[in-house]
């Protein structure tokens, strides 16, 4: 059977990097943030209901309303999320393989976790999270008010990958998960 696996933790966390040695691997992966930016297109039919409720579909301008205006926030999300939902279950539904593994960088905050038979959050010290976060500590500080503290993600995660160290140690940690998946399948 499928195994459907969630990737979620703060901003600039390795979320993107763990999803991607995953996909070496063999695993089948989709990145929400993919979707959305193929979403917030002018000819889609979310993006024309954007652009009618919001004023635009341009990331940064959108980004800069939604992340000072809660209410904007909502309505975007209200927007977005269900066809998000949407496309993750078509292309699980044609998925082929033992993983299919979705980075969803605000699962436990529109409380989508339960859609999912394993979450992995990927954990790092906040201020390294800063320094490789590359628009800027006050830019990192505002869209993490949006999300929940990694620490309570990781209480709620299944498993917890630790990235504080580089793509050497990271990478090790992610082939000890693979070969242990395999070792128990």
């Amino acid at each position: 059977m499928l195994k459907k696996i969630a990737v979620t933790g703060g901003i600039a966390s390795g979320k993107t990097t763990v999803c991607r040695m995953l996909e070496e691997l063999g695993a089948t992966v989709l990145y929400t943030d993919a979707i959305v930016h193929d979403l917030l297109q002018p000819h889609t039919e979310v993006g024309k209901k954007i652009i009618r409720d919001l004023g635009s579909v341009d990331r940064k301008t959108l980004s800069e309303k939604v992340f000072q205006d809660p209410k904007a926030l909502q309505r975007l999300e209200a927007l977005l999320h269900p066809e998000v939902f949407k496309t993750i279950d078509q292309a699980y539904a044609k998925a082929k393989g033992t993983y299919f593994v979705v980075e969803i960088p605000l699962l436990y905050e529109i409380g989508a976790q339960d859609r999912y038979d394993l979450v992995i959050v990927v954990d790092c010290d906040p201020e390294i999270a800063k320094k490789r976060f590359s628009k800027g500590g006050q830019e990192y500080e505002l869209r993490m008010q949006r999300q929940i503290r990694p620490e309570i993600k990781a209480a709620s995660a299944h498993i917890v990958i630790s990235n504080n160290g580089d793509l050497t140690e990271l990478r090790r940690k992610v082939h000890e998960l693979w070969n242990r998946w395999h070792s128990d399948a």
